[in-house]
């Protein structure tokens, strides 16, 4: 048996987002954001589920904080609604929602456990999408203001912040997709809408070095680890086109100032093409203090004309999927990493989400036993450990997720969390996994 230290100061968090957990859809001044209306949208969600209550985190927030400060983490990432601080996108401000996310952040100081904060985690307010949402540059505009007025508010407690989650989320899987709100299926919008947030988060970036606000700045792409069957040309170029579309298409722009080429050629070539206006592409590659990875999967795929947007098909090479469908596949990770520092420098590195997908209740001791959940954070901590050893600048981890939660468009059906909430009485009772990992953070490290 191997024993893996960790540095020690390395980040242990977990991690959440307002409209999974809150709840409190129609309190505190909130106004509405697209998935309330897309979650009651028929056929668009699981079982038609809504996050109107989710895990109630809004009332329960001191609750929720008790948990982290028994795990031990240093830090917690949770994100702010835009339609709590801003109702309509614009105007008026709320004070009651500045003053809920004020006592959030000051409980959890209180608690010894650092906010980091994510301006947006997709619930954009519908009043904004009514004009266009981000297929608007105005979008922009509005949220540089949201995003000032939160760092007035809390500039001095933050000392950490995240522009974006999950841009390739927010774009293609949105706009392109239609998987998630607001679900649109255009290709040339999802181009527009990834780039509009793209300088929305450089223009971000230069409002809070501009306002002075202490503290570091970055924001987070959800990387894909696509590899080729085989060593064709064909399959090679393939993987890549996919893997590109997830990272480099994201990543090159934040830290390189540039779309990659063959995939501005590629998209060219399907009629579609980012909007780049004179400035934009500086302004995207505002200087970040480090960049957030959520990463969860990888696999194999071939060659095949005409299939899926890449000519990519995946082939399954025998891994073990988790409940929501996903490959295990922990050496991806290690390999995501390593592509990262060797291509982007010694920008500081935080995985902001890693997780797994189990459905695991509670057993007739009344505990939950997620063995494959733990199995799969073991597999994966040894490959930050690894990557750590290995040069690259990992500076910390968050877990996903603190709570089961409202899982987007797969509703309640699926579990992530370290912690089970029974959505009848919204109890919360820690699995297994909570207290391997509550291990882990104590002893700064574990036995392989």
């Amino acid at each position: 048996m191997a024993r893996l230290d960790f540095p020690k100061d390395f980040v242990w968090g977990t991690a959440t987002a307002s409209y999974q957990i809150e709840g409190a859809a129609n309190e505190g001044g909130r106004g509405p954001s697209i998935w309330d209306t897309f979650s009651r949208t028929p056929g668009k969600v699981v079982n038609g589920d809504t996050g109107d209550v989710a895990c109630d985190s809004y009332h329960r927030y001191e609750e929720d904080i008790a948990l982290l400060k028994k795990l031990g983490v240093k830090a917690y990432r949770f994100s702010i609604a835009w339609p709590r601080i801003l109702p309509q996108g614009t105007g008026e401000v709320n004070q009651e929602g500045l003053d809920y996310y004020g006592r959030v952040i000051d409980k959890l100081i209180e608690a010894g456990i650092e906010p980091c904060v994510t301006l947006y985690h997709w619930d954009l307010p519908q009043a904004l999408q009514d004009q266009g949402g981000w297929g608007v540059r105005s979008t922009i505009d509005a949220f540089v203001r949201y995003a000032e007025i939160v760092f007035q508010a809390f500039g001095g407690k933050v000392k950490q912040w995240i522009t974006f989650n999950e841009t390739w989320c927010i774009s293609f899987l949105s706009n392109y997709l239609g998987i998630h709100a607001p679900g649109h299926r255009d290709l040339q919008l999802a181009m527009t809408v990834a780039h509009h947030c793209l300088v929305a988060h450089g223009r971000t970036v230069r409002k809070f070095r501009e306002m002075g606000v202490k503290g570091e700045i970055g924001t987070t792409h959800n990387l894909a680890w696509c590899e080729p069957y085989t060593d064709s040309p064909e399959d090679v170029a393939a993987a890549q086109r996919t893997r590109g579309w997830n990272n480099e298409w994201f990543m090159d722009p934040t830290l390189k100032g540039t779309y990659p080429q063959f995939l501005v050629d590629w998209f060219k070539s399907k009629g579609a093409e980012a909007p780049i206006q004179p400035g934009d592409m500086e302004t995207i590659a505002q200087k970040i203090d480090f960049i957030g990875i959520n990463f969860y999967t990888g696999n194999y795929g071939r060659y095949r004309k005409d299939f899926g947007d890449f000519d990519y098909e995946e082939v399954q090479v025998g891994f073990d999927r988790t409940d929501i469908g996903w490959n295990v596949y922990p050496e991806s990770l290690f390999k995501a990493l390593k592509w990262v520092h060797d291509t982007y420098g010694e920008i500081p590195i935080y995985i902001t989400e890693n997780g797994a997908c189990y459905n695991d209740g509670p057993s007739p001791d009344g505990k939950i036993h997620d063995e494959k959940r733990i199995d799969y954070y073991r597999m994966h901590f040894t490959q930050c450990h690894r990557a750590i050893a290995s040069g690259v600048p990992l500076k910390g981890y968050f877990a996903w997720s603190l709570l089961d939660n409202f899982e987007w468009a797969e509703g309640y059906a699926m579990r992530f969390g370290i912690v089970y909430t029974n959505y009848e009485t919204l109890t919360r009772t820690p699995k297994d996994s909570y207290y391997f990992i509550q291990k882990v953070i104590a002893e700064s490290g574990l036995d392989v």
